[in-house]
């Protein structure tokens, strides 16, 4: 993306923080720092920032990072308003900022260290936000919405290519490392999120971590996977039968989830609170007598991050409405037998949704 539409995005950003009375936001969060900038899409682990923005309501917008960045950051922001910090990174940081004039704003307390907040807070007023910036990246554009679409192509050709794979004899590990070759063979940047593979019983968990367990003939298999492609993530979950007959309980919960996927994409619409989304599919299940064995939301959010918001699920607050990209998974599991997932990513539009 060209630098223009940063700049667009800042300046519905600052209209944002007026609305909120906030002077000005520090930007901590990955995902948020790259949608706002173009800058490093990632930290380079949990505990350590490629760097932070400060975002202000009226003025100049800044861009703070350590000297290992300063080239990255040269080509994505005016040279003039970055800062480079060094071992007294907090002080720095609060000297630049006291010069400009800035003295209070904003945090995003998801995303900013115990450590870090305490050293800035010690010396500037920060105040506590809540999805700020992701108030804005809850609508794609046009341009979020073909780069998800490109890969949300990937995840369908993968899924056409892994149900060949499936062998019995195979483990969780070997399906799970074709998935990523194939996606990485194909363009793909990584992978959104580490891959679950789940054979027979563990396939019940839905966050099945693959391991040594092998492939059987007349066993089901669950897959979730996705890629990250032009920058945005695809999520998918598909749940195979390995061998020529499915058993009559595959069968039956599969229909079930299938329905009880379908009722929520049949209403899915702008103006349609994201709770309703999550009893529609959980009507399904309560009718079966399965409700105890649907386990978790029904979606989620998808774009720079594989989960962001907003979610489907019961305790959910808002509404539906145009460009908002979700998933739609839902799944019914017993540990003593495994569990059916099938999801889809599906878009918003002007009068219902369509699926990517």
């Amino acid at each position: 993306m060209n630098t223009a539409v940063y700049e667009r995005r800042r300046l519905a950003l600052k209209e944002e923080l007026k609305a909120r009375n906030l002077p000005a936001l520090l930007v901590s969060h990955a995902a948020n720092r790259y949608y706002l900038s173009g800058f490093e899409l990632h930290d380079p682990q949990c505990n350590e920032s490629a760097g932070w923005l400060v975002i202000t309501a009226d003025g100049d917008d800044f861009l703070f990072t350590d000297p290992r960045y300063l080239d990255a950051a040269r080509q994505v922001w005016n040279e003039d308003a970055i800062c480079i910090y060094a071992a007294r990174k907090h002080s720095e940081v609060c000297a630049f900022l006291k010069a400009k004039g800035i003295t209070t704003m904003g945090f995003e307390p998801k995303a900013l260290h115990l450590f870090d907040f305490d050293s800035l807070n010690s010396m500037l007023t920060l105040i506590v936000t809540e999805n700020v910036v992701e108030s804005l990246r809850l609508f794609k554009d046009d341009e979020e919405i073909r780069r998800m679409e490109e890969a949300m192509r990937l995840n369908h050709e993968l899924f056409k290519y892994i149900e060949g794979q499936l062998i019995p004899g195979k483990t969780e590990k070997e399906i799970a490392w074709e998935v990523e070759k194939f996606f990485r063979e194909q363009g793909a940047e990584e992978l959104a999120f580490s891959t679950i593979v789940g054979v027979g019983p563990n396939a019940a968990k839905p966050h099945c971590i693959p391991g040594e367990t092998l492939i059987r003939e007349n066993d089901m298999v669950l897959i979730d996977t996705g890629c990250r492609y032009l920058d945005y993530n695809s999520d998918q979950t598909r749940t195979f039968w390995v061998g020529d007959t499915p058993s009559d309980r595959f069968k039956k919960t599969m229909d079930l989830v299938r329905e009880a996927q379908q009722a929520a994409i049949d209403i899915i619409r702008p103006g349609l609170p994201f709770v309703e989304a999550y009893k529609e599919s959980y009507a399904v299940f309560q009718k079966a007598g399965v409700e105890s064995l649907f386990t978790h939301g029904l979606g989620h959010g998808v774009g720079l991050e594989t989960h962001e918001p907003p979610s489907l699920s019961r305790g959910a607050q808002g509404v539906l409405d145009t460009g908002m990209v979700v998933t739609v998974e839902p799944g019914l599991y017993e540990a003593s037998w495994g569990g059916i997932r099938w999801e889809y990513e599906i878009l918003v539009t002007e009068d219902g949704c369509r699926v990517l």
